[in-house]
C-alpha cells in the first residue's frame, strides 16, 4: 500500500537567494523602508519581523493594503509640512518676544537664558515651538537684542528676534 505524502505548505515566497520574502509595514533598521519587499532569513522573518508586526507576507491584499495606508501616511505628512509652513510665516510676522532676566549693572545675567526659556516665550504667544526646535550657539549670558533660529522640522527654518531684558522693578 502506497503512502500518500502530504503537500509541503509554504506560504512565504522565496527570493533568488533561496531566502524568504516579505513586505515591510514599517522603517526597520539596517533593512528597509516601509512597503518594501525585502529578503530575509527564515527565522529572522517568522521569530522577529512578522510576531512583532514589522513585517507581512506580500500577498495582492496585504500590498494593497499597504499602499492605502501609505497614501494616508504621505497625506499626514503633507499636512503637517502645510502647518509647519504657516508657523514659520507667523513667527516671521512677528515682532518677537521678550525674556525677562536678572542681570547686574554690566549687563550679565545671574545665570542664562537658554532654549527652555524661548520656546517658553514663544508657547506664551500661542506658538507651539519645543525647546528641540530652537537652535542656539551655546546660552545667552548678556542683556541684548539677539536673532535665534529656529529648526521646526522637516527642512523648515525661522528667524525670531529675542530681547533679553531686566524685569521692571
Amino acid at each position: 500500500m502506497a503512502t500518500k505524502q502530504r503537500p509541503k505548505r509554504n506560504p512565504f515566497p522565496k527570493g533568488k537567494h533561496g531566502n524568504m520574502q516579505l513586505v515591510l509595514t514599517e522603517d526597520v533598521t539596517h533593512l528597509g523602508k516601509q512597503g518594501e519587499v525585502v529578503e530575509v532569513r527564515p527565522g529572522y522573518g517568522r521569530n522577529y519581523l512578522i510576531p512583532r508586526g514589522m513585517a507581512t507576507i506580500p500577498t495582492a491584499h496585504n500590498l494593497r493594503l499597504l499602499e492605502r495606508y501609505k497614501i494616508r501616511v504621505k497625506q499626514a505628512l503633507e499636512a503637517r509640512i502645510a502647518d509647519l509652513r504657516a508657523l514659520a510665516a507667523q513667527i516671521g510676522a512677528m515682532p518677537g518676544i521678550a525674556i525677562e532676566a536678572n542681570a547686574n549693572d554690566e549687563g550679565h545675567l545671574y545665570g542664562s537664558v537658554g532654549a527652555a526659556e524661548i520656546s517658553k516665550g514663544l508657547r506664551a504667544k500661542n506658538l507651539p515651538v519645543d525647546a528641540e526646535m530652537v537652535k542656539l550657539e551655546g546660552s545667552i549670558k548678556e542683556i541684548g537684542l539677539y536673532e535665534v533660529n529656529l529648526n521646526l522640522g522637516h527642512e523648515i527654518e525661522a528667524k525670531v528676534k529675542v530681547a533679553v531684558i531686566r524685569p521692571q522693578k
